[in-house]
């Protein structure tokens, strides 16, 4: 197939057949949110390359080896955004929305972008929500923030999933903790991969991380950074926990999790699921009270998370999880001649006005052709509009399913096609009941 006519690689196209799961699945999220008093911000898809370098951290794969990073027209560096919070931070500090009443929270859904190997739930353009909130430096934001994840999972049907949380400590108890970790790899240099032999002296922890399966193994068997917290943290994490146990939200302390970039302090978690094999982490997040300041605004703790939607479809996808299913046209009008057109047209024009979804011919095809279309975009109703019905003012109002047929006034079409699908509402409410 010829590059014209192919997606680029890592990429995929969302058709009109799963638009509605998705437009499904993201409403609820915002509404969920929204609960909490998160509100929607919006910010572009491409940002100066500093952005992320000073955010997510020069020592990070995503900076090293993954960003789509050009050189723009006017000889800037442009990069396009490997995740959002870097520029939701940098709109709200432009802005001035860390300046007013804190704590500022917002949540957002958008594509972003990195260069990696595509697999199952990793593309190269994907999809994230997620939220942030700036201005609050307790624990009981930190528990606040993992209880709208979970709550965020549910609505959309999500199951089967657990909770794993850390502390990662702050820039100061981190010293102690970044001399062990030097002290524990400088002696297994010669088994470390090249990327991992650089991270050793500007940032270890990044070993930690490492996809390599040696790098891994040798990680393991690490010191952990739970082992090194000062006291603040500690009893920072310490109420977290108990703030998690006093909402009824399970979790297990994996000291192992250190999260993929630079900017994260103290609490860090991820939600996982059983149902998607290696690629099992479908929410991931945590503090990080540095970054605002770092990006050039004022001290303003902050914390958050970010869920890959791509994951979310696939884990309710293998769970066999029902969504709701997509509207369907309420009307399919078929009119046979110019003048039944003419007539069809302003109904169509009366019902779309009044809120029905409707459809009619313009491919001029034959009234068997038409009612075969009809069928297959699911129309609830047709009606065959001729020079016999348009005379005498009345035509037959088809139910599709069940292939009755009502005689109705053409003029009363609104008023008649809204009785008629309230009557098929209140029909399938009493087979349920």
């Amino acid at each position: 197939m010829a590059e014209i006519n192919r997606a680029v690689k890592g990429t995929n196209d969302i058709l009109p057949s799963d638009s509605h799961d998705w437009q499904f699945v993201e409403g609820k999220l915002l509404d969920t949110a929204r609960l909490y008093g998160f509100k929607e911000i919006r910010v572009p898809v491409f940002e100066h390359t500093e952005v992320f370098l000073r955010s997510v951290g020069d020592t990070t794969d995503v900076v090293q080896k993954e960003m789509y990073t050009f050189e723009d027209k006017g000889g800037r560096s442009i990069t396009l955004r490997p995740e959002l919070t870097a520029g939701v931070i940098r709109s709200s500090i432009e802005n001035g929305l860390v300046n007013g009443a804190l704590p500022v929270k917002v949540c957002y859904v958008g594509g972003c972008y990195r260069y990696e190997k595509p697999q199952a739930g990793r593309l190269r353009e994907f999809h994230q929500f997620g939220v942030e909130c700036m201005g609050a430096a307790e624990p009981t934001a930190d528990a606040e923030v993992i209880a709208l994840a979970r709550q965020l999972l549910g609505s959309v049907g999500i199951e089967n999933i657990s909770l794993e949380i850390n502390s990662i400590g702050c820039p100061e108890c981190r010293k102690a903790y970044h001399a062990a970790l030097k002290e524990y790899f400088s002696s297994k240099t010669d088994e470390l991969c090249t990327t991992c032999c650089e991270r050793l002296e500007r940032n270890p922890m990044r070993i930690l991380d490492c996809k390599s399966p040696v790098c891994s193994k040798i990680a393991a068997e690490a010191p952990v950074v739970l082992d090194y917290l000062c006291d603040d943290c500690r009893e920072h994490f310490e109420q977290v926990k108990a703030h998690l146990t006093a909402a009824g939200i399970e979790y297990t302390v994996n000291p192992h999790i250190v999260r993929g970039l630079d900017y994260y302090t103290r609490t860090v978690f991820e939600f996982v699921s059983g149902d998607i094999g290696a690629q099992s982490t479908v929410c991931g997040g945590g503090r990080y009270d540095g970054l605002v300041s770092q990006m050039g605004g004022p001290k303003v703790p902050s914390l958050g998370f970010a869920m890959g939607l791509e994951r979310l479809m696939m884990v309710l996808k293998s769970q066999g999880t029902e969504l709701p299913d997509a509207p369907t046209c309420d009307l399919y009008i078929a009119p046979l001649g110019e003048k039944a057109a003419l007539k069809a047209t302003k109904l169509c024009a009366d019902l779309r006005s009044e809120g029905y979804a409707v459809e009619t011919d313009i491919c001029s095809r034959g009234l068997k052709a038409q009612m075969k279309f009809a069928n297959k975009i699911s129309a609830k109703y047709s009606l065959v509009l001729g020079d016999d019905e348009i005379e005498n003012g009345k035509a037959k109002l088809k139910d599709m399913t069940e292939g009755t047929e009502t005689e109705i006034k053409i003029d009363e079409i609104v008023e008649e096609l809204g009785e008629a699908i309230r009557a098929r509402i209140f029909k399938s409410i009493a087979e349920i009941i």
